[in-house]
């Protein structure tokens, strides 16, 4: 089984807003799939079903952004995973708007939610697919910032990354991470 993660804070008010964008991609891949993400268990809403041929689960942890290992590490241990099993997505201010970029481990780079899931998986070594939403201006202060939603200018560029994630993440149910780097990488934005 491959588990898609999509990192973000639960309830309405949080739904559109920059530091959900990892939530916005397993939406998007429910909808395409037609894999209800609807059931509550292991502290997250989760989806099972079958893309390409592939046992999946997707995953919107419920424990809000800064405790998300916790619910990953629960489903690790259940289906009893190893983490070249899963795939997560969430938001960076490192990156552009609107740029996708993928990596195969790498330290949190300041986000909590990965701090988490390094601290409950005992690992750097699992997939991410980084969505850029760029920091913000001088003087604004980055949790405000990351709980904020994206700009009328900046959502056509969401709503590609969101896609380009979406099918980053089928793409890797069937081809080496590697390989789906090196694609993903090669599309520039306006492109698809």
């Amino acid at each position: 089984m491959k588990v898609i993660i999509g990192l973000g804070n639960p309830g309405k008010k949080y739904e559109d807003t920059r530091h959900n964008v990892g939530f916005m991609a397993i939406d998007k891949i429910s909808e395409q799939w037609g894999i209800p993400v609807a059931q509550e268990k292991f502290r997250a809403l989760v989806g099972e079903g079958r893309i390409e041929g592939e046992r999946v689960l997707l995953v919107k942890p419920l424990t809000y952004m800064n405790l998300s290992g916790e619910s990953v590490a629960e489903i690790m241990k259940f289906y009893k995973l190893v983490p070249d099993d899963i795939l997560v997505i969430y938001d960076d201010l490192d990156l552009p708007v609107g740029q996708l970029r993928l990596r195969e481990k790498g330290s949190a780079g300041g986000h909590n939610g990965i701090k988490s899931l390094i601290a409950h998986l005992g690992t750097q070594e699992f997939k991410r697919a980084k969505i850029g939403i760029s920091r913000p201006l001088p003087g604004r202060s980055v949790s405000d910032y990351v709980l904020s939603e994206f700009s009328k200018s900046e959502q056509p560029l969401i709503a590609e990354a969101v896609e380009l994630s979406a099918k980053a993440s089928v793409m890797w149910l069937k081809e080496s991470f590697v390989k789906v780097m090196n694609h993903i990488h090669s599309v520039k934005l306006g492109d698809k």
